[in-house]
C-alpha cells in the first residue's frame, strides 16, 4: 500500500532545513532525492567489496561481477527487454543518445536521410541528431508542439515520411510536463521502416515500460531520475541493431583478441562499455529500481497528479500567475512565471524559505523560443511530496509577488 507518510521516513535529506524553514523539494525533474537503502547500497560496495569486475580472479572480484550483472537482469525486467545483453550501461542518457548518434547515426544515416524529433526536446536529444545531421547531409525535421504543450498529432503524420530514417524522441517533456503519444509515433515511424529512439528519462518514473512490447528500437533513461546514483544510465537496444553497429569508445573490456596488425571487438554488451564501468552505479540503479517497485507505478502517478491538479489551482488563483503547457496527459510538472518578473527573482525568494525549485531554460531554448520565453520557474511532484509541499509553495509565491510586484 502506498502511503506518502511512510515513503517520506526513507528520505534522510526531507528531515533537514533549509534557510529556517524545512526543506521542501520540488526540483525533482532535475533529479531525485535517493533512499537511505540506495545510499548504504553505495555505502556498503565501497566499505565491503569493492573490486574490479570481470578481470579478477579472487572472492571480491567475482563477488563484485555476480552483483554487476545480477544488476543488469534486475534493469532487463524493469524494462521488459529481450535479453541481458541488450541493456548496456552508460554515463546517463546524454551518453546513450550520443552513443546512438555517433554509432547508429554516423554509420547508417546518409544523405537526403531524415532524422525526426520533436520540438519539445532537451538538447540532449537535439544537438546530436543536429550534428548527424550536418555530418551525413541530412535533414533534420521536427514534430510541432502546439500552444498548450501537447504534441500537434496530425503533424506526426506529416513530418514522419518514406525519407525518415530514424525518430528520436521523448515520452514526457521535462519542462511542459506533457506526456507524448509515444505509442502512436513508434507505429508511424514502423510504418516507414525507420529506427526509434524514446528518452525515458521523465517517462520512466510516470508509465511501466516494456521495450518489447513497444517495438521500440532504443530506449534510454538515468539512474539519478529515477532515485539512484549520478554518473549511471541505461541504453536498450535491439541485439540485431547492436550487433551490426561498431563500437562507441575503445579500450579495455570491449575487445576480444588485440594484436598489433588490428583488434576484435568483444560481445554484447561488452563490445560497448570501454574501461572500468560505474561499478556501484549497476548496485545502486537496481537497488533503486527495487525501492521504487515496491509501489504501484499507477498508485504512484495518481498521487503525483492529485499534488499537480492543487498546485495548478491554487496557483492560478493568482491573477498575476501564468502557467506553461497544460497538455491532457502530463507528469507533475508545472512551468511557470510570475507576469512582469524575472523568474530568477522567483526561484531566489523561494529558496529564502526553503523550497527547492528549478529556474532557466531547462535545456529546452528552441522550445521556449517558440513561447517568446527565455526561462520559467519549475515546480516538479515525487513519490515523496505531500500536499503541505503544495501549500508551501503557493505561500511562497504569493510573497515573491507581494515583494516583487
Amino acid at each position: 500500500m502506498y502511503d506518502v507518510n511512510e515513503v517520506r521516513k526513507q528520505f534522510k535529506s526531507l528531515r533537514q532545513m533549509v534557510n529556517g524553514y524545512p526543506l521542501v523539494y520540488l526540483d525533482s525533474v532535475n533529479t531525485t532525492l535517493k533512499p537511505e537503502r540506495v545510499v548504504k547500497r553505495v555505502e556498503k560496495f565501497y566499505a565491503e567489496e569493492a573490486s574490479n569486475v570481470h578481470r579478477g580472479s579472487h572472492f571480491l572480484s567475482d563477488q563484485a561481477t555476480k552483483y554487476f550483472e545480477s544488476a543488469r537482469q534486475t534493469i532487463q525486467k524493469f524494462i521488459g527487454a529481450a535479453h541481458t545483453e541488450e541493456v548496456l550501461f552508460t554515463k546517463g542518457t546524454t551518453e546513450g543518445i550520443n552513443l546512438v548518434a555517433q554509432s547508429y547515426g554516423m554509420t547508417f544515416i546518409n544523405e537526403g536521410d531524415e532524422i525526426v524529433i520533436t520540438e519539445l526536446e532537451h538538447h540532449a536529444n537535439l544537438v546530436p541528431w543536429q550534428i548527424v545531421a550536418q555530418a551525413r547531409k541530412a535533414t533534420l525535421k521536427f514534430i510541432s508542439v502546439l500552444a498548450d504543450g501537447s504534441i500537434d498529432e496530425a503533424s506526426i503524420d506529416q513530418v514522419i515520411t518514406p525519407k525518415t530514417k530514424l525518430v528520436a524522441f521523448s515520452g514526457c517533456s521535462n519542462i511542459l510536463g506533457t506526456i507524448t503519444p509515444y505509442k502512436k509515433i513508434i507505429a508511424k515511424a514502423k510504418s516507414v521502416g525507420a529506427v526509434t529512439l524514446l528518452d525515458a528519462a521523465q517517462l520512466v518514473t510516470q508509465k511501466a515500460i516494456n521495450v518489447v512490447d513497444l517495438d521500440v528500437d532504443f530506449l534510454v533513461f538515468s539512474a539519478h531520475k529515477l532515485f539512484g546514483p549520478y554518473g549511471f544510465g541505461v541504453l536498450y537496444g535491439k541485439k540485431e541493431l547492436l550487433l551490426k553497429m561498431p563500437p562507441y569508445q575503445f579500450g579495455g573490456s570491449m575487445i576480444s583478441e588485440v594484436r598489433f596488425e588490428k583488434t576484435t571487438f568483444n560481445d554484447l554488451p561488452f563490445k560497448f562499455e570501454a574501461g572500468t564501468p560505474h561499478i556501484e552505479g549497476a548496485l545502486a540503479l537496481a537497488e533503486a529500481i527495487d525501492f521504487f517497485n515496491q509501489y504501484d507505478i499507477k498508485d504512484v502517478f495518481a498521487h503525483e497528479q492529485e499534488l499537480l491538479q492543487l498546485a495548478t489551482k491554487k496557483l492560478k488563483e493568482i491573477p498575476e500567475i501564468q502557467i506553461f503547457g497544460e497538455a491532457k496527459e502530463k507528469a507533475a510538472i508545472l512551468s511557470f512565471n510570475l507576469k512582469g518578473v524575472h523568474h530568477a527573482d522567483v526561484g531566489q525568494i523561494l529558496d529564502k524559505m526553503g523550497i527547492a525549485v528549478r529556474i532557466g531554460h531547462h535545456c529546452t531554448q528552441p522550445l521556449l523560443r517558440k513561447f517568446g520565453l527565455t526561462g520559467t520557474v519549475r515546480a516538479s511532484f515525487s513519490i515523496y511530496n505531500n500536499t503541505e509541499d503544495v501549500e508551501r509553495l503557493v505561500l511562497a509565491v504569493e510573497k515573491a509577488k507581494r515583494m516583487l510586484l
